[in-house]
């Protein structure tokens, strides 16, 4: 297989994926705040599994407790920054500001997801494929994380689909590092996961969470974030 044949796959495994989550954008319009905030819980608890039992424990495994503590604390400050900076700006906006936010923590996440596809092609093709495929499963309730806020905030679908694909090309990139290298540091690319991890508990804890409590008081968000949760640990044990 040609390493531009490998090159599209892991775009196309990283962008199909959020963008397929980003369609839900369709048929999210005008929501009652009850839903909305079950939605929101849902994206939480998606979130928080995706984190907690796939980016993180992977990074401990290949490099280390010491390196994924410090990976996750850099990433939670990384995004604190962006989003003081976004607070600056016309995209200060609640529900768009969580799209954005969690956007760019997606993407971080994408990178290191590429250098896997890339690094497993160089092992066999079948790795490879077997590696772009999870990945794509796995970037579908993100790419719904992303739509769900931006669409709330009143972006229109089309542009909240092109977010998404967006959010999916770090994916590209990482391939194409990882064909270059013939397979990155286990500690480079552990770290990096981490990073997305630490990003994506600042978003979730700080952001989504208040905001899926002030939409509605009920009990729905609490019930989505545990049906989030058991989701994610669905997807990421046996996908």
């Amino acid at each position: 297989m040609s390493n531009f044949e490998i090159l599209m796959i892991g775009a196309f495994a990283g962008v199909a994926g959020t963008g397929l989550g980003g369609v839900f954008a369709y048929f999210f319009k005008n929501p009652n705040p009850k839903f909305f905030s079950g939605i929101m819980g849902i994206t939480a608890g998606l979130m928080l599994s995706v984190v907690m039992f796939d980016l993180l424990p992977h990074s401990f495994e290949i490099s280390g407790m010491p390196v994924g503590v410090i990976g996750v604390i850099i990433g939670a400050f990384l995004i604190s920054l962006f989003d003081s900076h976004i607070e600056k700006t016309k995209f200060n906006k609640g529900f768009i500001r969580e799209g954005l936010l969690l956007g760019i923590a997606i993407a971080l996440h994408n990178f290191p997801e590429g250098l896997a596809v890339g690094s497993g092609f160089m092992v066999s093709s079948s790795l490879g494929i077997d590696i772009a495929l999870v990945i794509a499963l796995h970037d579908f309730p993100e790419g719904v994380a992303v739509a769900v806020p931006l669409s709330a905030g009143g972006v229109s679908p089309c542009k909240v689909l092109l977010y998404t694909f967006l959010t999916g090309l770090p994916t590209a990139l990482g391939t194409f590092i990882g064909i270059l290298s013939g397979g990155i540091s286990n500690t480079f690319i552990g770290l990096n996961l981490a990073l997305a991890g630490g990003a994506m508990l600042y978003v979730t804890c700080g952001e989504i969470i208040p905001e899926a409590r002030d939409i509605y008081r009920g009990k729905i968000s609490i019930l989505g974030m545990i049906l989030g949760v058991i989701g994610g640990i669905i997807i990421t044990r046996y996908l």
